[in-house]
């Protein structure tokens, strides 16, 4: 998190105290750093220079159209997985040539849409889907570019939630039935099917799970080649890992290194879609103590102003994000520790919603905390506000993202005449 830094007792982004963004905005509150979403980009694309990729940007992770606008101006191209996402792409002035459209549903409408728009390509799923978009093709007078997404049957050993390249997953299209949708290609007039596309989950902690995929697509690109087709592109897809607990985790070079030999043997260009890693750990959650509890059997709980409908990912995963005050010693993520004779104590850090399950950390350690205090929610930047809802009607977070010493929002806090605006 090299956007976020300790410094006299308090935690700043960037230059900017997050204390002084509690006080002027309110919480809870996303906080993004500018500087750590472009340089995470730029890692990327530094470490996978050599194939010059198209690396196009998940919007699924986060589709704030300040944050889509600031990496497309440094060069990313973006990975729909909507008609919503295409929407907003389109509206931070992405160039439709640098979008891609992944997705086990892409709807008709939302299909025709995006070849009006003009986009790279569609990351076809399904001899259904292939059949939807020759068909909007040839309505619109024009021709679409394809990758069949391919299921490899590889375990990525990812959380079981977001798996997506084994034979159970929903997505992709098994090896034998690929071969015989390249091999009859002629079908599909208004098509032009001439990419690979493998996306094996997230987060990924190790290289084996890609080499095991390139090791099977050597061979299958061979035998597609033979059948006439004219392959172009492979899509590695994402799933490159952050590190939520202050970890050594491996970096895009690592990937890059076990990706590119194949890509380059090939003779095929590459693209690739990271998500979490660009806005993962470029971003945290702001809340404030509400009150903190005790329970029975001397069980303490401290709860928060933020709630699972601010940051889903606990609920819906068990993932695990540190917490740590605003003010004090730092946090370990950053490389702090807790001094010696520090008053820590275990307790289950919760927010406000009425289901249980709204619960950040259970029987973590963490210093003690009080009533009125500021506290960070870590590594939150991906599948945060993205996830969000108004649940218990409650409004939906502000968003702010720093660039050195100055501050702005890019979204503004919902209010309740939002929350019932169209109903």
């Amino acid at each position: 998190m090299d956007g976020f830094t300790h410094r006299a007792g308090q935690l700043y982004c960037e230059e900017v105290p997050l204390t002084l963004l509690a006080e002027r905005y309110g919480t809870p509150l996303y906080v993004y750093s500018r500087s750590a979403l472009l340089n995470r980009l730029k890692e990327l694309q530094e470490a996978f220079a050599p194939a010059s990729p198209l690396i196009c940007y998940s919007v699924k992770a986060n589709s704030n159209l300040s944050i889509l606008r600031l990496l497309g101006k440094a060069g990313a191209g973006f990975d729909i997985v909507s008609g919503g996402e295409l929407f907003r792409a389109l509206n931070a002035g992405a160039d439709p040539s640098k979008i891609v459209f992944a997705g086990v549903g892409k709807s008709p409408r939302e299909i025709a849409a995006a070849i009006r728009a003009g986009i790279r390509m569609f990351n076809a799923e399904s001899e259904a889907e292939l059949q939807a978009a020759d068909a909007a093709a040839k309505a619109l007078h024009c021709r679409a570019t394809v990758a069949l997404r391919i299921n490899p049957d590889v375990d990525a050993r990812t959380h079981a939630k977001t798996t997506t390249g084994r034979k159970d997953n929903k997505f992709g299209i098994a090896l034998p039935h690929a071969r015989e949708i390249f091999a009859r290609h002629g079908r599909y007039p208004n098509l032009d099917i001439t990419g690979i596309h493998l996306h094996l989950g997230s987060p990924i902690y190790t290289v084996e799970p890609y080499r095991k995929a390139l090791e099977k697509m050597r061979s299958f690109v061979a035998e597609v080649r033979g059948t006439g087709a004219q392959l172009r592109t492979i899509n590695m897809g994402g799933g490159y890992c952050i590190s939520y607990e202050g970890q050594k985790v491996i970096a895009p070079r690592d990937y890059a290194r076990a990706i590119l030999p194949a890509v380059r043997q090939m003779g095929l260009g590459l693209i690739i879609e990271p998500g979490r890693f660009i806005v993962g750990n470029s971003a945290l959650l702001l809340g404030r103590v509400t009150y903190v509890k005790e329970g029975w059997l001397g069980r303490k709980f401290v709860i928060l102003d933020a709630g699972m409908n601010d940051l889903m990912r606990p609920a819906l995963y068990g993932s695990y994000h540190q917490i740590w005050p605003v003010r004090g010693p730092a946090a370990p993520i950053l490389g702090g520790r807790a001094r010696k004779g520090a008053r820590l104590e275990t307790v289950d850090i919760v927010g406000p919603i009425c289901e249980t399950t709204d619960c950040f950390a259970r029987e973590r350690r963490i210093p003690r905390m009080r009533a009125g205090e500021l506290v960070a929610l870590f590594s939150t930047g991906a599948y945060g506000m993205s996830m969000s809802s108004s649940y218990n009607s409650r409004p939906r977070a502000a968003e702010v993202l720093v660039s050195g010493g100055r501050a702005r929002v890019i979204r503004k806090r919902e209010t309740y005449d939002d929350l019932t605006r169209g109903e």
